[in-house]
């Protein structure tokens, strides 16, 4: 009966509208089957669950975020151990697609960009703002550049990360898969048994360094003190010579003038005691003449003396500095684009002008790519565990170019780099081959930013980039900042607080990109 009643009612529409409302009718009818069509050839990435891998799970080494399948997973030496649902960037605001580290963790994050919006166990990726935290998920790519985790996950996944850990956001599906060549760092076991009391030793001899450069220095002040008083000590009895020898004069002429007895005996009187003033002040001043050019001369000694006891400071200081950070992970990046080799390890010292760690910047030198001119594509080896060779490793491919082994076939790491970060290579360990420049956001806070040029980057390019870098000082204490205040003690004029807020309902939000910042050098 329904169905009868409405197509009576229909059969009335179309009487009433005649010829005229019969073709718009099939018009908006052939329209709505487009529409239906469209949207079902609009396909929606598989609902990802959350999941952990039924065995003990290990420190986890990196994450690797699908922008395809809206999903991230953490891997530890053996495998993956934790799998969860993600939301990327929207379309205008892309999540970039690259290779970064955990660089700050905040248990209660707030957005400086966004009105506050609470950001839970955030674990941030670069100082733009592109970071790892807890979100609303509606089951596809939404967020304006972070990407959100199910706020339980991102809870139980907080403790578990540290900084460093290498986080990779790959447009498509990507997983470590087990890799080996010649090219990757074989550590000698002598070097890492070696390695901490080496470093011991020479962090007491860049202490012992350190304190005799601030004596030296202390020294050398006051011997500059004093011979910087000599010209007006020597100024002063001079003027006192000058005045007794006045004094005598006026005393032998009184004599000479002296018309009685009296007279001539208080005369003699008077230059007996000029005579003895005269010549104390004489005997005062040849002794102050003699007395200053050793003091001229201790004061220009003890000036090279800190010159020498400084450089000997700097030696151990960077010998000491060295042998600290073999004890660190190593991180390499190598671009095609820069022809250049970037190497990176974690001092896990306070970054003195703004929130996380500073990273020791100092190995920057040219690579030998050959065929400069052909695609690496990116790639991502990290060393996973020790092993009976040396070390067992992985790599994983985001950007196709040259294959993985093909792309290592064609580069050549200088030796002397080579003997400073081989040797002591660790788990977590991990060279990046990669056409890409790396990223204005990395600076001596960050390990790595590497973005995919070829893929959308809303979310990242629309964010106001990181205050230039800083210039690393050569004169802060060995001791003052365990061990690295030499090397990366940094100074900068806009200062990035940690969390700074929204102010006078202004966001730090910007458009215009900055100019990439000059790398910083260190004792290379």
């Amino acid at each position: 009966m329904a169905d009868r009643l409405t197509a009576a009612q229909s059969t009335t529409a179309i009487r009433r509208w005649g010829s005229p409302g019969i073709v718009t009718l099939a018009a908006m009818i052939a329209l709505t089957a487009q529409t239906a069509g469209a949207g079902a050839k609009q396909v929606r990435p598989a609902a990802a669950v959350e999941a952990t891998a039924p065995r003990e799970a290990g420190e986890p080494i990196m994450a690797i975020v699908s922008i395809q399948s809206q999903r991230v997973t953490f891997y530890d030496a053996d495998g993956w151990i934790l799998r969860a649902p993600v939301s990327t960037g929207t379309t205008g605001r892309e999540t970039p697609a690259g290779v970064f580290a955990v660089i700050e963790k905040d248990k209660d994050h707030h957005s400086t960009m966004y009105d506050d919006a609470w950001m839970p166990n955030m674990q941030r990726i670069t100082w733009n703002g592109i970071a790892l935290h807890g979100g609303p998920l509606p089951g596809y790519a939404a967020s304006h550049g972070c990407v959100r985790m199910p706020y339980g996950f991102a809870e139980n996944l907080f403790e578990k990360t540290n900084i460093g850990m290498r986080v990779i956001i790959s447009p498509n599906d990507a997983a470590p898969v087990d890799f080996s060549h010649p090219a990757l760092f074989v550590p000698k076991k002598e070097a890492i048994a070696a390695a901490p009391a080496r470093a011991d030793k020479l962090s007491r001899e860049a202490e012992e360094a350190t304190r005799a450069a601030d004596e030296t220095k202390k020294a050398a002040a006051a011997a500059a003190r004093e011979a910087a008083a000599l010209p007006a000590t020597l100024r002063n009895l001079e003027r006192l010579k000058a005045r007794a020898d006045a004094e005598l004069a006026y005393a032998d002429k009184a004599l000479t003038t002296a018309k009685t007895d009296q007279a001539r005996t208080k005369a003699e009187e008077l230059k007996q005691k000029a005579a003895t003033k005269a010549a104390d002040a004489a005997t005062q001043f040849d002794a102050a003449k003699t007395d200053a050019q050793p003091k001229r001369d201790t004061a220009a000694a003890t000036k090279e003396a800190v010159k020498e006891a400084a450089t000997k400071k700097a030696d151990a200081v960077k010998a000491a500095t060295e042998a600290k950070l073999a004890l660190e992970p190593v991180s390499v990046y190598i671009s095609r684009a820069a022809q250049k080799v970037y190497v990176r390890r974690n001092t896990h010292k306070p970054a003195p002008d703004g929130g996380g760690e500073v990273f020791d910047t100092s190995i920057e030198v040219p690579v030998t790519i050959r065929n400069p001119d052909q695609p690496l594509g990116t790639h991502i080896f990290t060393a996973m565990a020790k092993n009976d060779a040396g070390l067992r490793w992985s790599v994983v491919t985001i950007d196709n170019g040259d294959d993985a082994k093909d792309a290592l076939d064609r580069i050549t790491i200088p030796q002397d780099v080579l003997d400073r970060i081989a040797p002591t290579a660790m788990p977590r360990s991990s060279i990046i081959i990669s056409d890409e420049p790396l990223s204005k956001e990395t600076n001596y806070r960050t390990e790595f930013v590497a973005v995919l040029s070829n893929q959308p980057q809303g979310g990242f390019i629309t964010r106001k980039p990181t205050a230039p870098m800083a210039v690393a000082s050569d004169d802060a204490g060995w001791g003052d900042n365990g061990g690295f205040g030499f090397f990366f003690q940094q100074r900068d004029p806009n200062p990035q607080p940690v969390n700074p807020r929204r102010r006078s309902g202004q966001y730090q939000y910007y458009q215009p990109m900055q100019p990439m910042q000059p790398m910083q050098r260190g004792w290379w």
